[in-house]
């Protein structure tokens, strides 16, 4: 079990069975899975979720960390964040993150971006995290550029999702540039 990650505002621990009612609170909203390849949620998707996570959590070697987003003042599940190790023998970890939009514009997103990189440095000891998002998604863009991320470039057409190929933007932080923040 992973210890409580936290800043000022916000604490994150692993997703826990119970999350899928706050997880599906959001990934039921159109808006919200409009640049992702899954959504909305049905009730039975967000479940299956959360239990796929609590599964690759047992994992050994492990190598997909889920967590929920929680605000310190009201203890309410504003989101998750996640760290998936996608090359052990290079040390390469990806981010992503998904907040409600009742909390979109107040810096939630990128507060648990600057956690799950730092986690994924100091924790995991990676040695490059990238990130990818739509190039129409221009706020989850700034978000990445925010916590230090650099944009390295557009891969085109290269995730089919809901029936269209959609280009990404590529970022990456490396471990050297990190510990300069």
């Amino acid at each position: 079990m992973i210890g409580i990650l936290e800043n000022e505002r916000i604490f994150m621990r692993e997703l826990e069975e119970r999350d899928w009612i706050d997880v599906h609170k959001y990934a039921s909203q159109g808006k919200v899975c409009q640049y992702q390849a899954w959504g909305p949620n049905t009730e039975k998707e967000s479940k299956e979720f959360v239990g796929k996570v609590i599964h690759d959590a047992q994992l050994e070697p492990r190598s997909r960390f889920v967590f929920a987003v929680i605000l310190k003042d009201s203890k309410e599940m504003i989101g998750s964040g996640e760290v998936i190790i996608r090359d052990n023998i290079n040390r390469i970890g990806e981010i992503s993150y998904i907040i409600h939009p009742h909390f979109w514009a107040k810096g939630f997103a990128t507060e648990v971006g600057a956690v799950l990189v730092s986690y994924g440095f100091n924790e995991l000891l990676l040695h490059r995290i990238i990130a990818t998002c739509d190039p129409r998604n221009g706020a989850s863009a700034k978000v990445l550029e925010k916590v230090g991320m650099t944009k390295e470039g557009k891969m085109r057409e290269n995730v089919w999702i809901k029936n269209e190929w959609r280009d990404s933007l590529l970022y990456s932080v490396l471990e050297h540039e990190w510990v300069t923040k």
